[in-house]
């Protein structure tokens, strides 16, 4: 079932990945494709006077002659059609280095420079690609191209939103695949362009190119459940039956990774508690939405598992240690960690048991009945508006929705969003990019983008909050007023 929720006729806000456009199987398996074609020149019904007046000896002569005259103008559109694309120069990269590693990215500006000869890719990839180019940016020396995701610590992608720094990708959209002759939108799959994390000011107007999709879970050791018998849980009363089973045997429940991994978690579990008109009123800042009953399900449901939460998580919860946190897992020392489908080759190597196996489940439903969630991430790339060479930074883009440049990401786990892929997936990516086939509702979306806050985020209130009720530190009391403080300022800052 493919369930879509369209919030593009609200007005609002945005951060790293959701407001809630619900979509489920199409997520893995498309059936759609669409060809752009050129309409044909003008120019040809004006050049036939010319051949007329040719021979006035004969009438019969222009009409023979007409044909060929109405011919030449196609023969002659077709070399400026293929010479418009012909750019030169050099586009400036900028790229995240994230889970997926530096090396697609190397591979990709090859393939880009091979299929367009004359353009040069300067490329930049880091994982803290913020602090990179930050600096240069502030000196007016703009990337031309940058990939990275809304949601991060530094706030970059925000920031320029805010500050209406971002060229339009709306033209993008309708440009041909190169290499290819389908349209950009039509190759990218349904509900990617229709939701705040590609269209940050809710107007219809893409900003964010949609890359790497990834459904997030919670990821757990099947090998473990199947040598206990343990069933594996599909609803929170259950689930706390699991953690009194696993902490008699000396295993924790839950671990994270860091509490930026709680936006996915707990926009699934909003999503889930109050369905999508609860979640865009949440992505909104509507008035006491946070204060509402749908909203402290949700709280206290996180305030439960920190009862179950491993003992030394929030020690690690942090950008050196966190794998320490997803190594929990792996060692059958906590049961479940929130993640993404970048998780198996960010620990591709970590030590293991001998009858380990990656297992993969949506976050249970919150109420009786209900579906579990598992939301969609993906992260974003983007033009800043003040790019030097925005004509190839859009071809750049365009390029990125090439099967060429899917091939190439794929090989390293990073899932291009478009339609068809999952045919290609195999062994866990099939596993996890089916979890929409398997009943989850699928969430999409963030919160909206407005003008900026000082001195605090969304993000600090919601997430960064769960390693104090983990610890004891705060009550849940005191996190909902925490967090309606923050989100009625960033309702103030709406335009």
């Amino acid at each position: 079932m493919l369930v879509i929720f369209d919030y593009s006729k609200r007005r609002t806000n945005m951060k790293k990945k959701t407001i809630s456009v619900l979509l489920a199987a199409a997520m893995v398996v498309g059936t759609f494709a669409g060809c752009g074609s050129s309409p044909a020149p003008a120019a040809p019904a004006e050049e036939a006077a010319p051949a007329e007046e040719a021979a006035p000896a004969e009438e019969a002569a222009p009409a023979e002659e007409a044909a060929p005259a109405e011919e030449a103008p196609a023969e002659e559109a077709a070399p400026e059609e293929a010479a418009a694309p012909a750019l030169e120069g050099t586009v400036k990269v900028a790229a995240f280095e994230g889970g997926y590693g530096a090396d697609m990215w190397t591979e990709v500006a090859k393939a880009f420079e091979a299929s367009h000869p004359g353009v040069t890719v300067e490329l930049t990839v880091d994982k803290k690609i913020e602090d990179v180019i930050t600096p240069g940016m502030k000196a007016g020396d703009y990337p031309d191209v940058v990939h990275c995701a809304t949601g991060r610590e530094a706030g970059l992608t925000e920031t320029l939103a805010r500050e209406k720094g971002l060229l339009p990708l709306t033209d993008v959209m309708d440009m041909t695949v190169p290499g290819e002759d389908v349209k950009v939108k039509d190759k990218i799959v349904p509900g990617f362009l229709d939701t705040l994390a590609t269209n940050p000011y809710g107007d219809g107007v893409t900003y964010y190119a949609p890359m790497f999709y990834s459904p997030c879970g919670l990821f757990y050791d099947a090998g473990l459940l199947e040598e206990k018998g343990w069933a594996l849980p599909t609803t929170w009363d259950e689930m706390w039956e699991l953690g009194d089973k696993a902490k008699a045997e000396g295993i924790s429940l839950f671990t994270y990774p860091t509490t930026g991994y709680f936006d996915a978690f707990m926009f699934a579990l909003l999503s889930s508690a109050g369905g999508s008109s609860f979640f865009d009123q949440c992505m909104t800042y509507s008035e006491g939405v946070w204060e509402s009953e749908d909203a402290r399900k949700v709280f206290d449901i996180v305030a439960k598992l920190a009862e179950y939460t491993e003992p030394t998580t929030v020690a690690n919860a942090n950008n050196e240690s966190f794998t320490k946190n997803q190594q929990l897992i792996l060692d059958d020392k906590a049961i479940f960690c929130p993640n993404g489908t970048w998780l198996p080759g960010e620990m591709a190597d970590a030590p293991r048991g001998e009858n380990f196996k990656w297992g993969f489940t949506a976050i249970p439903a919150v109420n009786a009945g209900g579906a579990g969630c598992s939301f969609c991430w993906f992260e974003q790339m983007w033009i800043p508006a003040a790019a030097e060479n925005q004509d190839l930074a859009k071809e750049f883009v365009a390029y990125m929705y090439s099967d060429e440049a899917a091939a190439i990401f794929a090989g390293s786990n990073a899932i291009q969003p478009i339609v068809g892929i999952g045919e290609s997936l195999e062994g866990d990516n099939k596993l996890f990019y089916s979890v929409y086939d398997t009943g989850a509702t699928a969430v999409m979306g963030g919160f909206a983008a407005t003008t900026p806050v000082e001195g605090t985020t969304m993000a600090d209130a919601l997430f960064e909050t769960v390693n104090s009720i983990v610890s004891g530190d705060k009550t849940v009391d005191e996190w909902i007023a925490a967090v309606t403080e923050v989100s009625d300022k960033y309702r103030a800052a709406m335009e």
